[in-house]
This record gives C-alpha cells, structure tokens and sequence, in this order.
C-alpha cells in the first residue's frame, strides 16, 4: 500500500514543569491570565505530525512518503529519516526559512500547554499529492498543518479519487466550520481524540451519526482510557496498552494511528489494528520525544501477544 503522510514537519522543544498547571489559573480571572512556568529541563526533538506517524508505519515494514514543506535547517532531519526507510521525495525546502517548531510545556499530570510556529509549514499549500512521482497513492493521510493545504489536500483527494484519513486535531481551532465539514464528509475515515471529537461536531453542526453515514470508519482516542473504533454501525472498545513507564505524551497519539495503519493496510479487524495502535502509542509514552523509541517488527508481535490474542495474524508482519 502506498501511504502519503501530509503534515507539519516541525522540531519539537519540550519542557517539563514540576508541578501542575490546574494549581496555577484562576477560572474567575480567565479573561485577563498572565502565566510563566519556570520548568526544569528542555529538549529539542525531531517531531511534526506528518513524520511522527510515517516513523511507526516504517518501523513496522512500510514506506511512507512524506509531502510537506520544510525550512533551510532540515538537512540532518531528512537523513535521519532516510536511514529509517521514510521516503522524503516530496519534502520541498523553502528557501530563507526555518522548518516549523512545537513548544510545549508538560506537568506533572501530563497536561500540556504548547504553542507552534508555523514557518515554512505556511508554503504547504504549494505542493500538490499529484508532484508525487509514480501511481497515484492508495492512502493519503491529512494531518494538522497550514490552514490551506487542509483545505486543498482532501479536494485534490476527492477528484483524484484517492482515499484519505481526515485527522484535523489541533487545527480544529484555525479552520472554519465549513472546511472541516467538507473535509470530514469526503474522508475515508476520520481520526480525532474524545475533546477534538465535541470541537469537530460543534464546528460543523453535524452529529456523529451524520459522520458515521459518510466514513468509512471512524476513530476516537480517549487517552488512558483507550480509543473506540466506529465501523458498519457497530463499536469497538480498545484497552490502553498496560505500561508502567510514563515520560512523555508528545506524539503518542500519532504512534496510535501508525499503528492502526498498519493493521489496516495489512487487512486487519477492527479490534487488532485499534490493539496494535494502542500497543504503538505505548512505545512512545514510555520515551520522551515522539521519535526516539524504537523496535523490530518480532519485538512488537512478541510484547503484543504478552497482552493481546492475534491467532497468529500478526505473523504476516515477517513476511513483507
């Protein structure tokens, strides 16, 4: 299957506050909040979306592609990520600018405050699924980035006939209503996370049985608490993976959806490719950095079977 990742293509700065943001912001003084966080550490990580998810999907046997829009400093990013089986043919570097950066701050809860700027992200809109050489792709993947290239890469999908996975998340608050419906109706499937889910629905005015008439599967996160798989009018209730080792939530959600991916491109159940997202999505919470985990395909059938039942299907992994 040939899988385009779309989405921002980012350097991740990541901070650690030793305390709990909830202490801190007073509800009846919202209107006026002034906040500083003195944190104790800071990193600087390969992230964005669009890699975050290609990175499992290629650690598990497949070779996505990226198209995105990236700054002058990309040069080490895109070797690093050559050397782990993700084809950056589509990656585009926009002169006189830097790749786009993440900020976020994580307490002690793992809450998460964060903010992105945009930088060469903002050029996505430049680049069309079509400059990707060869057949036309099986899967795209629209992810968060530049308001306009959410708007233009599921039209050119619809008219190309290419299915696509709609996962706006936090661009849910820069798109208007009228986007993110169009965006939602046209998709294959869409994945978004349970607070996503009531934001999507308010902005479109649709109801989740409208979305369900129009995808063909539907995927919500719930944090600790697992994700449910919406297909064919039935429910699919996904545990959270069991780990004792929590460091970092960046990027868990996007190691979830690689690992779903991979189930489905591989013709999966339901229930399997939501164990084997939330098996993924594990891998991530248990290292900081949304990229610097890793495993063999026979490590992550052998951890998944200490938890989960495959009846062998897992198997077809080796076999690529």
């Amino acid at each position: 299957m040939k899988i385009v990742c779309t989405g921002s293509v980012a350097y991740d700065y990541l901070m650690s506050f030793p305390g709990y943001f909830k202490d801190h912001i007073l509800p009846d003084r919202l209107e006026s909040i002034s906040l500083s966080f003195l944190v104790d550490a800071m990193v600087k990580q390969r992230g964005g979306v669009a890699p975050n998810i290609a990175y499992t999907l290629a650690l598990l046997g497949a070779r996505p592609i990226l198209l995105a829009t990236v700054g002058e400093d990309f040069a080490e990013y895109r070797e690093w990520l050559e050397s782990n089986h993700i084809d950056t043919c589509g990656v585009k570097v926009i002169p006189g600018t830097y790749t786009a950066s993440f900020f976020a701050n994580t307490d002690c809860a793992n809450a998460q405050i964060a903010s992105f700027y945009t930088g060469a992200m903002a050029h996505a809109a430049e680049l069309k699924i079509s400059d990707i050489p060869g057949e036309k792709p099986d899967l795209v993947v629209v992810s968060p980035n530049s308001p306009e290239a959410m708007q233009e890469y599921p039209r050119e999908c619809i008219q190309a006939g290419i299915p696509y996975l709609y996962d706006p998340s936090q661009q849910i608050v820069r798109l208007d209503g009228a986007a993110i419906r169009e965006g939602t109706l046209g998709a294959e499937s869409l994945f978004v996370n349970e607070y996503e889910f009531e934001l999507l629905l308010r902005a479109t005015h649709l109801t989740k049985e409208d979305i369900l008439k129009h995808v063909k599967f539907m995927v919500v996160t719930l944090g600790a608490k697992g994700a449910t798989v919406y297909s064919e009018g039935r429910e699919h209730n996904i545990a959270a993976f069991p780990t004792d080792k929590i460091l970092d939530p960046t990027g868990v959600g996007d190691a979830f959806r690689g690992g779903f991916l991979t189930g489905y491109r591989c013709g999966m159940d339901w229930i399997t490719c939501g164990q084997m997202g939330s098996l993924a999505a594990a891998y991530c919470l248990e290292h900081r950095g949304p990229q610097n985990h890793f495993y063999t395909k026979e490590q992550f059938i052998q951890r998944y079977r200490e938890v989960f039942d495959d009846d062998g299907k897992l198997d077809c992994l080796l076999n690529e």
